[in-house]
């Protein structure tokens, strides 16, 4: 039976030409070959499996070619390349310096650099995964990598450039090897699969692609996996099944159930997932990167950003023309913030729900009001909720308005007005009026937009410092930042609140400017509540001389002391003393 050869074998370029994704590499490379201008020492560096190695052994096949072809190309044919190809060359040596990392290992290297290449002009010396030399084979390669015997020729790799000695990298000229991307894995995976005979579906050589991460070589061994479990035929399905991919049918699905508002639907697909063995941060990622393609995929000018098949992005392009960009927005801010509090959480399966019971959410009308915690509160309408509870403790009618009617019209009777009934507290107030024959009755009081009134109800400084807090917790969750520092800040009067303002003191004049933004908001919600439209407050920056201190536990006690009668009798009552 004849021997079975992995593709990543089987299939590696021999030429530069058939070397995918790394263009200008290889062309600055042939270049090199072609014109004589060859370094002394390389340093080809980059991800696994994109080339490194591969381009190395084809370079130095080249170097030494006897009849190099246009471009630079190795023939393949003269004595040189032949025994390059049937490894038996004496003139390309390659080491793996994962295993060889010693100083002696060095020293050998460089007692062979000595002797002249026995074919062709160079020696060449292949250096794997260099970045595994110990300190001290670094430091014996030093001078024989600056200035080498004029036949060799230094070619390292590695995957860890930036665990190599600056000394090194200013001895080499570097090439950075880019990941491959998906268009050309899938192209070079089509001629592979075309060249064993295999059939396939192009959606799943896409999904290969994507779960080999720009490497080539992982592509290929992905590939013979799926084509050995099956057995020839390369279906989307069989890629997902084996691979154990989430289907992106999963996220279709879903983003039409959170479009709909439909949370049963979201949370019955999401058990749904987690029962067939994916983790929830692996489904919320894949949401959340699900989100952003359709984002890319509303303007025709980011569609090239999507790497999927063809069939797939008409998909993705349609189902962006239903989602508003605001959706998309909110949706991957709230797939981001479970994703960064996934690890943490307690209850991580919850976590997950309620991030998609809220992007649910996002498409409801309610998602506009105040309480939904979606977004910045509103002001309600046709209700004071600040002068509610002064409204209750308040027995006495409300204050009938007076209504004016024009001389030609008859006016409301004493006795009419005197009948109509107190209207309770509600959003709008009815007044009854009883007009003579003939005569037009005046407008309802209920068709009118009254204006706010505050009254003078008297307060203190500990009212006024309650209201202060109850402002703080009304302010949206994008304000929690200054919601913190007010919550280190009360107001403070010398005299009398009722006839001078209160004062707030600062520390620096970036949060003097954010409280004087504020202040129409505060100063109105603060003579709501106190029902006083008296109640004023000024901020200024704490001076530079001005003493800031933390009160001790007798100062705290012995204020409040001073202000609660009750407080005091109950210590003297029972002789306590603060410990």
């Amino acid at each position: 039976m004849e021997n079975y050869i992995v593709s990543a074998r089987k299939y590696r370029p021999r030429t530069f030409d058939t070397v995918v994704g790394q263009e200008a590499l290889t062309t600055t490379l042939k270049n090199a070959v072609s014109t004589g201008r060859l370094a002394h020492a390389y340093l080809f560096c980059g991800p696994r499996g994109v080339g490194k190695t591969t381009c190395a052994r084809i370079f130095a096949k080249a170097i030494n070619c006897m009849n190099p072809g246009p471009g630079g190309e190795p023939c393949d044919q003269c004595e040189s390349c032949r025994s390059f190809n049937e490894n038996r060359s004496f003139n390309i040596v390659e080491l793996d310096a994962a295993s060889n990392n010693s100083v002696e290992d060095i020293r050998t290297l460089i007692e062979q650099a000595q002797m002249p290449p026995q074919v062709g002009k160079y020696k060449v010396f292949i250096i794997d995964e260099v970045h595994m030399l110990s300190a001290g084979a670094f430091n014996a390669f030093l001078k024989t990598l600056e200035e080498p015997p004029a036949h060799d020729i230094f070619i390292l790799a590695t995957t860890e450039k930036h665990k190599l000695l600056p000394t090194i990298l200013s001895r080499c000229q570097i090439y950075d090897f880019k990941r491959m991307e998906v268009p050309d894995i899938v192209g070079h995976l089509k001629y592979v699969a075309q060249d064993a005979g295999v059939t396939y579906e192009e959606e799943a050589l896409n999904v290969i692609a994507q779960k080999a991460d720009g490497g080539m070589r992982d592509a290929l061994s992905i590939f013979d996996q799926v084509v050995g479990y099956s057995g020839g035929n390369v279906t989307y399905r069989k890629v997902i099944e084996d691979l154990n991919v989430l289907d992106y049918e999963y996220y279709f699905s879903l983003t039409d159930s959170l479009l709909r508002a439909d949370v049963p639907a979201a949370l019955l697909t999401f058990n749904e997932i987690l029962g067939k063995g994916f983790n929830g941060q692996h489904f919320i990622s894949g949401l959340a990167a699900h989100f952003r393609d359709l984002l890319v995929s509303r303007d025709a000018s980011t569609l090239p950003l999507l790497d999927v098949a063809e069939s797939v992005r008409k998909r993705y392009s349609e189902q962006a023309t239903r989602c508003k960009p605001r959706f998309l927005m909110q949706a991957l801010r709230i797939c981001n913030d479970c994703d960064l509090q996934y690890r943490t959480a307690g209850n991580k399966r919850l976590l997950v729900e309620i991030a998609l019971i809220r992007t649910a959410q996002l498409n409801e009308p309610a998602d506009e009001e105040p309480g939904c915690g979606l977004g910045p509160a509103q002001p309600l309408k046709s209700m004071n909720l600040a002068a509610a509870p002064a409204v209750q403790q308040s027995q006495e009618p409300a204050p009938q308005p007076t209504i004016h009617a024009p001389a030609s019209q008859a006016t409301a009777t004493p006795q009419s007005v005197a009948t109509s009934q107190p209207a309770a507290p509600s959003r709008l107030r009815t007044l009854s009026i009883t007009a003579t024959p003939g005569q037009q009755a005046a407008p309802s009081a209920s068709t009118s937009q009254p204006q706010k009134q505050y009254g003078n109800k008297p307060f203190t400084v500990a009212d006024l410092r309650l209201a202060w807090r109850e402002f703080i917790e009304t302010l949206p969750q994008e304000q929690r930042a200054m919601a913190e520092r007010m919550k280190g800040m009360e107001p403070v009067a010398e005299g009398d609140v009722m006839t001078a303002p209160a004062e707030v003191v600062v520390e620096n004049k970036l949060v003097l400017d954010q409280l004087n933004a504020l202040k129409a908001q505060l100063l109105a919600f603060l003579r709501g509540r106190l029902d006083n439209a008296a109640v004023d407050i000024r901020f200024r920056v704490r001076e530079a001389d001005e003493k800031h201190r933390a009160f001790s536990q007798k100062e705290k006690f012995d204020a409040m002391l001073a202000k609660s009668e009750p407080l005091r009798h109950l210590r003297e009552s029972l002789q306590l003393e603060l410990a």
